[in-house]
């Protein structure tokens, strides 16, 4: 080999392992970038996964949104938002103003023990009632059962006053009423089955597709409202008011909670 020969081979040789070098830079170079490129998109990611969540926090309830959504009233409703029920003879000449929260456990003791003869002075005409609803046990666990199933009730009146009267006395019934510590009543299937036991709304379409829907769930957040702004004076349930004045069974302002405690009040009231 001549000394020519070996001198280009070495140049060649050397060139080579400057392109090389000059590779391997750029290819270090576009590493580098790429992991740069991925810790910013990791942050803005983070970022923008952190503000999310923020949002989301800050987000209303679904039932809290509902606050100032349009409402859909049921039928048999009238006043504001439809969140006046009356139920009872046009002849009647007074009404009972009955305060209620589907959970509630003393209302419920009140319905399986008082209700039937409160329904027997509704048909005899003694006198109207005017249904207002709370959901203030809601508030005590964050649950959703009272205003569910009050949105599951307006379904039932939007069928019939009679439809409405009868699953109520369901709901508060022994055997499908839960413990106020127990939340049974967030679940529509469970709204639904209570209401096969009232022959209007068993296997009722419109009814169920009302409750899986929640076309009355507006409508039970202004219920609601009606029973947290009310000017009779209630803050719990169950209670009952007549011509303005509330009605107690003794001097701690108890609600009358047997057939002869609620018949002297109210005697009383429809005399007066």
């Amino acid at each position: 080999m001549s000394k020519r020969n070996s001198q280009s081979a070495k140049t060649a040789a050397r060139e080579r392992l400057r392109q090389e070098r000059e590779r391997q830079a750029k290819r270090d170079k576009v590493k580098r970038q790429v992991i740069v490129a991925g810790s910013v998109v990791a942050v803005l990611a983070a970022a923008g996964g952190i503000g999310y969540a923020v949002v989301q926090a800050n987000k209303p309830s679904y039932w809290e949104g509902l606050k100032d959504a349009k409402v859909v009233a049921p039928a048999n409703t009238t006043g504001t938002k439809g969140t006046t029920v009356v139920i009872g003879k046009t002849g009647a000449k007074k009404t009972l103003k009955v305060y209620e929260d589907p959970r509630c456990p003393v209302c419920a003791q009140f319905e399986q023990t008082v209700g039937a003869t409160v329904k027997k002075d509704i048909d005899d005409g003694k006198f109207k009632i005017q249904f207002i609803g709370g959901t203030f046990i809601d508030n005590h666990d964050n649950g959703q059962g009272s205003k569910n199933a009050l949105s599951a009730m307006g379904a039932a009146l939007n069928v019939s006053p009679e439809a409405f009267l009868e699953y109520k006395t369901a709901l508060y019934s022994t055997k499908w009423h839960p413990e106020e510590t127990t939340d049974t009543f967030k679940d529509d299937a469970y709204l639904i089955k209570v209401a096969d036991t009232v022959p209007a709304l068993k296997n009722n379409t419109a009814f169920q597709n009302a409750v899986k829907k929640g076309t009355y769930d507006a409508w039970a957040m202004a219920m609601s409202k009606t029973f947290d702004t009310n000017k009779d004076g209630v803050n719990g349930t169950p209670s009952f008011v007549m011509d303005g004045k509330k009605l107690t069974a003794d001097s701690q302002g108890n609600a009358p909670m047997t057939v002869e405690q609620f018949n002297s009040v109210v005697g009383a009231a429809l005399k007066g």
